[in-house]
């Protein structure tokens, strides 16, 4: 079946984009430039992959999220906090509704290119500080996008119930070269191994048992 896969170019989204492959055809992967301090690092792993497989890849420019939106995740916000991933503070990283956003405009490219699926990588520990990220969210918003499209587009969520390290496992047996992702939040030249995504990015790798290949500052 036909897929349009949400690649924001980190951990997750790039083991949930070789994972569908295995069963689906992945017409579209669909990238986002919000504004963000690390989308620069991520656009580019995500490029990367899609062109490696050999799959058409879009980038939509969401300049209304960098312009008006609140968060510290933004150019325009503060500092990236540092600590666990699901520490109150990074409760100021959240970008408000941006997975309702990015999942309506793949509901709008599906319907138009004729694809019946649009695959979303949140996972189990997303669900902390990001309700976007929740399965009371993703069934909603999967009824929603059924209901409002003639084809009944349906949102796959392969890894909802699982954690980071599951997601990791699963990519190491596919062959994920997780050299090519990027998670850090600061968007530097290298992750900086202290913000909450690289901390968890760090206890995914050894939670795996997998040998982590990301060069950290710290």
């Amino acid at each position: 079946m036909d897929c349009v896969v949400l690649l924001s170019g980190g951990i997750d989204s790039t083991t949930a984009f070789y994972l569908i492959q295995k069963e689906h055809r992945v017409f579209l992967a669909l990238s986002f430039d919000y504004g963000s301090k690390h989308n620069a690092q991520e656009l580019r792993f995500a490029r990367y992959h899609a062109e490696k497989c050999g799959v058409r890849h879009e980038i939509i420019d969401l300049d209304f999220i960098r312009r008006s939106f609140k968060s510290d995740l933004l150019q325009s916000g503060g500092a990236i906090p540092q600590g666990s991933y699901d520490d109150d503070n990074m409760k100021s990283t959240v970008v408000p509704f941006r997975n309702g956003i990015m999942l309506a405009i793949a509901a709008g490219y599906a319907e138009s290119i004729g694809a019946k699926r649009i695959v979303i990588a949140a996972h189990s520990g997303d669900h902390a500080i990001y309700p976007d990220c929740r399965p009371g969210f993703i069934r909603s918003m999967g009824e929603a996008i059924s209901a409002g499209t003639y084809e009944d587009i349906q949102i796959l969520c392969p890894f909802l119930n699982q954690n980071k390290g599951d997601i990791v496992r699963i990519g190491a047996e596919l062959g994920v070269d997780y050299s090519q992702t990027w998670s850090c939040y600061c968007g530097g030249d290298l992750h900086c191994g202290k913000c909450g995504t690289c901390v968890e990015r760090r206890e995914a790798f050894a939670q795996a048992g997998i040998p982590d290949p990301t060069r950290y500052q710290n």
